[in-house]
């Protein structure tokens, strides 16, 4: 809890985006309660390659961390699911470790949380469903194996180029076209890797109908920030009302 400022009550909400993406920080703002005070420090990096760009995601966090400066987050969430598949087995847990120690407050990544609502909804078997090509797709693929979950089915939701900012230029519906066939398979639960694609809006849709559960990296993050924060899990019946007001066409005079 944060007792001293008017703004975050229920705590104070730090999360990392790569610097191009529009998405986090908007499904954030409507998966979190009101009165928890959210505060975003852009992950920033010069590289051209895609694989290198998210690769210093990681390795700089110490200095988006450090931006901070007297702000202290009640946990802080690393919202770039990319970085993780690419790191070398046990370079983020204990990169992660260190930093906890330094700053002084928890740090959730998007792939920790993932794996944790995955084994809280007891899944093994899952789909995986992404925009993501060529190495990236094999280093996730890879990823959640060695995390012991069997992936049954790995579909790509194809982007108009091949730098990841692509991801960005999507939708729900591209999503959607993809993930909707993946609902007939045997699995426990179909994942949506990419912090730069909405999903709110299939999550939501998805709510209450049969069939394995859709969850994605952001929503994952949320769930498991509230968690770690002591802040009451989020429900689509809370969250459903902010995601239908930040899509909703404006109205009025045009600027």
């Amino acid at each position: 809890m944060s007792a001293c400022y008017d703004y975050g009550r229920a705590g104070i909400i730090g999360i990392g985006t790569p610097q191009a993406n529009p998405t986090v920080e908007a499904e954030m703002r409507i998966l979190l309660p009101q009165n928890a005070l959210l505060q975003t420090t852009r992950l920033a990096s010069s590289a051209p390659e895609s694989l290198d760009r998210l690769r210093e995601y990681l390795w700089s966090l110490p200095d988006a961390l450090a931006r901070y400066d007297t702000l202290r987050p009640t946990v802080f969430g690393f919202g770039c699911t990319g970085s993780s598949y690419l790191m070398p087995p046990g370079f983020q847990a204990a990169m992660l470790t260190s930093l906890e120690a330094r700053f002084g407050y928890p740090i959730v990544t998007a792939t920790d949380a993932i794996a944790w609502h995955l084994r809280a909804l007891g899944a093994r078997r899952i789909a995986l469903a992404s925009p993501y090509r060529g190495a990236l797709a094999e280093a996730a693929l890879a990823f959640w194996q060695a995390e012991g979950f069997e992936v049954a089915e790995v579909r790509e939701i194809e982007t108009a180029i091949a730098d990841t900012r692509g991801i960005y230029a999507l939708g729900s519906t591209d999503a959607g076209r993809v993930t909707a066939p993946l609902s007939a398979l045997p699995v426990d639960a179909i994942l949506l890797s990419g912090t730069g694609m909405p999903s709110l809006r299939l999550i939501a849709d998805a709510h209450g109908r049969s069939g394995p559960p859709l969850v994605s990296s952001n929503y994952c993050l949320a769930m498991r920030l509230c968690d770690v924060a002591n802040i009451s899990a989020p429900t689509v019946e809370d969250w459903g009302p902010r995601l239908a007001a930040a899509t909703a066409l404006p109205t009025g005079p045009s600027q």
